[in-house]
């Protein structure tokens, strides 16, 4: 008997999800995260599989695990104290950025302080050409003058950023050997090895945000490893990567740029896979823990790629699933402020002392607490009976914000959580915006702990298709890391016209990449399955600033067909922005190769529909929309598929509670999910 398993830490729980291979059925169960010690909440879980379900660690053949240690070393700014050597006259390449504002609605909002200081910048002499040839020496002795002064000032680590590096990496590479020959055991972290794209700030800052966070995130990942080995574990563990793929732990501690989102694309691959699974074309995954709510969007059951993201206050170049960050999760505090109005977020409870419903100390009013008060949520234990309800905590907290507003406990409950909606909404509405969607085509998949509880209130604003609730949505994000394909990007920056003469170029760098991924897979993951290749160009017309990553066709390129990349970029451009021009010059900037190794995933069977009208377990008092409701109260291991019933109603399950309003119906479909639309009972 053989168990994967896959974790994804939380702020408030750390979710479990558990396949049997031998009879491809999914377990699931949370434990409470240890913010104030990561990764001893993986081994409770393990222990705890052991106790509920019999699997013993020797049992689990495949460990993936996503974690948020990188992304919130950078938050917390608790990261490695670096200096950066730049080209002398560079030196302000962190505090210049792209000089745009942090917030373009605020004009008095401020850019971040860069995580390296400007006196921890240091210029050095030498120059390289935009084609990569040498204009002026390295200066070796302003190397060695530098390295000194970085090691008085107390630095732990050095990135080496220079200019055009992306063409021609010999002088990062030198001055790295220089500063070895001076310091022998210092860190050191080149831009031309991290992630070689061609813009100066874009390139430096992705590779500061790897280097600040390799100690931590290196130290977690050893201490995660040597615990598992000790438990008996086999194998070794993976990560989830910012680009929804997995690989090793071991990889993970020198190449921690490549997931330094892991935690959040997790989740998206899990949604993905519902949505695929489910035949839903159109989904927008809505996924709310007990800090945050994240937002991405799922087009034909795949989610959408992209660079940019935010790391806390900064954006990171690398590929990874486009994740939103749009508000509060179910341990946000809602608070008065001096004017006597009503707030919510962003400090959170988190998971220790967490909402006062918890029982482990909490005293301010969370968004849970808010649910509890309604009488929405508290009929059933949370967390696969890790909490008892105290439905009077919530009700005490949420009533001491009530005196303040002079209002009910049930009136300041319910205002608590539309205030936390229509923050949501605003953010959500940019999101729109963004990708150029209609809200009213989507189906909106909930999950996470508090997903279910929000998403028909956060649909209902948007005007959204469906609120579609899957089957385990407590550990989906668990699920995701655990079906994720082994994955890995590779780039190649070229600069040359798209001309037939150039297509000698760009294939030798097509193989060249190629050889690296298949060793990195072969070799370095241990993969020896099937696997995808999938190539893309970044291309643009000359003069045009900024590139378009244009999908390639691996034979195009090995038969050296220049025109069908040309054309390809035309359909992409004409896509995107309704139009093209054929008979504009066209220029490819840089060659990437995904490589993707297929994983084992859990087969979801289609059941026969039971068209009947659900029978509740009973009948709960609840305050929605300015009213107190009856509203029947479900378990959600009893419905059936095709089963159906109106809201308002409460559906409990052990990882968490899903909340349909008045005015709404939910039927169960054929996979178990839940599927809820606007409208009267069939």
């Amino acid at each position: 008997m053989a168990y994967r398993i896959g974790v994804d830490i939380g702020g408030s729980f750390t979710d479990f999800a558990l396949f049997d291979e031998e009879t491809q059925t999914l377990k699931s169960l949370k434990t409470f995260s240890r913010p104030d010690q990561p990764g001893a909440e993986v081994m409770t879980g393990i222990a705890l599989a052991e106790e509920r379900y019999g699997i013993k660690p020797r049992d689990i053949s495949y460990f993936t695990h996503g974690t948020t240690v990188g992304i919130n070393t950078v938050i917390q700014r608790k990261g490695l104290k670096l200096a950066l050597f730049a080209t002398e006259g560079f030196r302000d390449v962190l505090e210049i950025g792209r000089l745009k504002i942090a917030d373009m609605y605020n004009l008095l909002s401020k850019r971040p302080e860069p995580l390296i200081p400007r006196d921890m910048v240091f210029g050095i002499p030498g120059r390289l050409d935009a084609a990569g040839e040498e204009l002026e020496p390295l200066d070796e002795d302003a190397v060695k003058a530098a390295v000194k002064a970085a090691q008085a000032a107390k630095a732990d680590g050095i990135v080496v950023s220079l200019l055009h590096s992306y063409r021609n990496p010999a002088h990062e590479m030198r001055v790295k050997d220089v500063i070895l020959s001076v310091a022998p055991g210092m860190s050191v972290f080149c831009s031309s090895v991290t992630w070689p794209i061609i813009r100066e700030y874009e390139r430096t800052v992705t590779t500061v945000i790897g280097g600040y966070v390799q100690p931590r995130v290196a130290q977690y990942l050893g201490s995660l490893q040597k615990a598992l080995a000790e438990a008996g574990v086999r194998g070794e563990p993976r990560l989830t990567k910012s680009n929804g793929g997995v690989m090793t732990a071991e990889q993970g501690k020198q190449d921690c740029v490549q997931m330094i989102l892991s935690g959040t694309a997790s989740g998206v691959i899990g949604a993905a896979y519902v949505a695929k699974v489910a035949g839903i074309d159109r989904c927008m995954s809505l996924d709310i823990g007990g800090t945050s709510a994240d937002v991405a969007i799922i087009i034909d059951g795949a989610p959408q790629y992209g660079v940019g993201e935010l790391i806390g206050e900064f954006q990171i170049y690398i590929p990874s699933v486009s994740v939103s960050s749009i508000g509060e999760g179910g341990g946000s505090i809602a608070w008065v402020d001096g004017q006597n109005v009503l707030r919510v977020g962003p400090e959170s409870a988190g998971s220790t002392p967490g909402p006062a419903c918890y029982g482990r100390g909490g005293t301010r009013a969370t968004i849970t607490d808010a649910f509890v008060a309604m009488g929405a949520i508290g009929h059933s234990d949370l967390g696969y009976n890790a909490v008892k309800v105290d439905r009077e905590a919530s009700r005490r907290v949420v009533g001491e914000l009530a005196e303040k507003l002079k209002s009910s406990i049930e009136e300041t409950a319910e205002a608590i959580v539309n205030i936390a909606v229509s923050g949501m909404y605003t953010d959500t509405s940019a999101l729109i915006s963004r990708f150029g969607i209609d809200p009213r085509e989507f189906s909106l998949l909930g999950f996470g702990g508090a997903g279910p509880m929000l998403a028909c209130f956060l649909a209902r604003e948007l005007r959204m298709k469906e609120v579609v609730i899957p089957t385990t949505p407590g550990v989906l994000s668990a699920l995701g890391g655990l079906i994720a394909d082994v994955k890995n990007d590779f780039l190649s920056t070229v600069y040359v016209d798209a001309v037939p003469a150039s297509m000698a170029r760009i294939a030798e760098e097509f193989d060249a990449l190629e050889a690296r991924a298949v060793h990195w897979l072969r070799e370095g993951q241990g993969y020896r399955g099937d696997y995808e290749l999938i190539p893309s160009a970044e291309m643009r017309y000359r003069g045009q600033s900024f590139e378009i990553d244009t999908r390639l066709d691996v034979d195009a390129i090995r038969r050296g067909d220049m025109q069908a990349l040309i054309d390809a970029f035309h359909q992409e451009h004409k896509r995107l922005y309704g139009h093209a021009d054929p008979e504009a010059a066209v220029q490819v900037i840089s060659i990437r190769l995904v490589i993707s190794g297929k994983t084992i995933k859990p087969e979801f069977p289609r059941l026969a529909l039971d068209r009947s009208a659900a029978t509740p377990k009973g009948h709960v008092r609840v305050w929605m929309d300015g009213a107190p409701h009856d509203a029947a109260h479900y378990w959600r291991a009893d419905l059936k598929p095709g089963q159906y019933f109106g809201g308002p109603a409460i559906v409990a399950q052990e990882d968490c509670t899903t909340v349909v309003p008045p005015g709404y119906v939910a039927r169960v479909d054929a996979y178990g999910n839940l599927r809820i639309t606007e409208g009267e009972q069939a």
